[in-house]
């Protein structure tokens, strides 16, 4: 009798360990998950080479199923997720933000701004991201948007933060350059976040 207890316990700690950990390293817990992500770090934009490629485990292309990210070959798009500010604060609705960046080397690139579910943000705003298409590149050579819950109304690009909460920012690239493929380090020079200030008091 004592046996059979034992295996059964083992039975059911095998069993919760091993759909806690699917929900953990999937995503679908509190807790970040450790499927590899911050494999390659550019200024808090992180990805990671497995995306798209062969190598990819179980726990990477469920994350990918999960968030949406479709997961193209690399040579067919690369990806790279942001969850906060430049000063290292978690991008939240209440805030208001300036990005900007060069224009990368890429077929074409796009910024979306994705809710706390990983989903696109439920507003009618119509602004959900900027792209290569729409993005004016001033003398200085940088685009330019502005990231809040309201149009700022100053003639500057608008992405729609608006019932996001806590939200993500995901750059992709199309048909990235070779030496950003490879090297993505020292080629990619990713978009900045700058804070302008929050309705609770943040940072002006």
């Amino acid at each position: 009798m004592g046996a059979l207890i034992r295996w059964l316990v083992a039975i059911v700690l095998a069993c919760v360990a091993g759909i806690g950990s699917a929900l953990w390293m999937t995503g679908w817990t509190s807790l970040p998950p450790l499927v590899g992500l911050s494999t390659i770090d550019i200024n808090d934009w992180t990805s990671d080479p497995a995306i798209g490629s062969e190598t990819a485990n179980p726990y990477m292309r469920a994350y990918i199923a999960r968030r949406g990210l479709l997961g193209l070959r690399r040579e067919e798009a690369t990806y790279y997720l942001r969850t906060v500010d430049d000063g290292g604060q978690p991008l939240r609705e209440n805030c208001a933000y300036v990005i900007e960046g060069e224009t990368p080397d890429a077929r074409w690139w796009s910024v979306t701004l994705y809710a706390g579910d990983n989903y696109l943000v439920e507003n009618e705003d119509d602004a959900h991201s900027i792209d290569m298409t729409r993005a004016i590149i001033g003398a200085d050579g940088f685009w330019r948007a502005t990231i809040q819950a309201t149009d700022p109304g100053d003639g500057s690009f608008w992405v729609s933060s608006r019932n996001a909460g806590q939200f993500d920012l995901l750059l992709r690239l199309y048909n990235a350059g070779d030496a950003v493929l490879e090297t993505p380090e020292t080629a990619l020079t990713t978009p900045d976040i700058l804070l302008l200030g929050c309705q609770d008091g943040g940072a002006q």
